[in-house]
């Protein structure tokens, strides 16, 4: 028995053929394709409705169905978009107010953050500063427009005081919040061990009210790139709200519609890298 069992190995290994090794083979390629037909499963859903709307919006162009004078077709606006790219103008202008909205959110993003953990900390603090941010939160960011330019003229403070106004509430808020619902066993914890007041806020506060951070953060960038085109369309010498703007005066309706369609392509890019720093660091929630 034995030399035919050892035969009958030996013939396994000249053929290269294992059941076990041609089964877990064919498993994995089960897998594999199975993953590969749901991400293109995926990736239809997300794109058969902007693809469909750019079709009908074609299709009703070269119908004559849409004015020329007041929409432009798909296809004109992606000339449109290779011209500006060759001529630095689109580049030149997106740069400008990227610059902008990160300045400004990032001043509004440490002073909330900071003052969030000092008001949902602090009892002291919140009724100190309740009823100003009560009164202050409801006021819409483009209403401080004309202030802004009266304050700092029509330079870039003005801007970025717009963006600092529009980024601070959603950023602190979702601070306090987030402060508010850490668990009490976790501080209980760290005040039995007597934990200093910066390790408390570094080791508990901070990681316990993350998610919640992140949320503001994500709120908070995408209210400040609406105001930072905002104040551009109202008073600005460059951006992309300008080159919006512009266009309107000199009725080039391809280069609004690039404008517009660059500032939601560019909001979402900048959503989803923060949505992707979230999953890094509050993946866990």
């Amino acid at each position: 028995m034995m030399p035919k069992a050892a035969a009958a190995v030996e013939a396994g290994k000249g053929t290269g053929a294992s059941p076990v090794s041609k089964s877990s083979i064919d498993s994995k390629k089960a897998k594999n394709s199975k993953r590969f037909g749901g991400k293109l499963k995926k990736l239809f859903q997300y794109s058969i409705l902007p693809v469909g709307l750019i079709v009908v919006w074609q299709l009703a162009y070269d119908q004559g169905l849409i004015n020329p004078v007041t929409l432009t077709s798909p296809l004109k606006a992606w000339q449109r978009v290779l011209k500006l790219l060759e001529s630095g103008v689109l580049l030149e202008n997106v740069a400008a107010s990227l610059q902008r909205v990160v300045t400004g959110f990032a001043i509004a993003a440490v002073l909330a953050i900071v003052l969030g953990i000092a008001v949902g900390w602090s009892k002291v603090m919140e009724r100190l500063f309740d009823v100003i941010i009560q009164v202050l939160k409801p006021i819409p960011p483009i209403a401080w427009i004309p202030l802004a330019i009266l304050w700092f003229n029509i330079g870039e403070a003005s801007k970025l005081y717009i963006i600092f106004i529009g980024a601070f509430f959603p950023v602190f808020v979702n601070v306090v919040d987030g402060i508010r619902q850490i668990d009490s066993k976790y501080i209980e914890v760290a005040q039995i061990y007597k934990l200093p007041w910066h390790k408390l806020v570094l080791q508990v506060i901070i990681p316990g009210s993350l998610p919640s951070i992140m949320t503001g953060l994500r709120v908070g960038l995408g209210v400040a790139w609406v105001c930072v085109v905002a104040a551009e369309l109202i008073a600005a010498e460059s951006g992309v709200g300008y080159m919006i703007m512009d266009a309107r005066n000199l009725a080039q309706t391809d280069t609004m519609i690039v404008g517009m369609l660059t500032i939601g392509v560019i909001g979402k890019l900048m959503d989803s890298i923060l949505k992707k720093v979230e999953s890094l660091f509050a993946g866990w929630r």
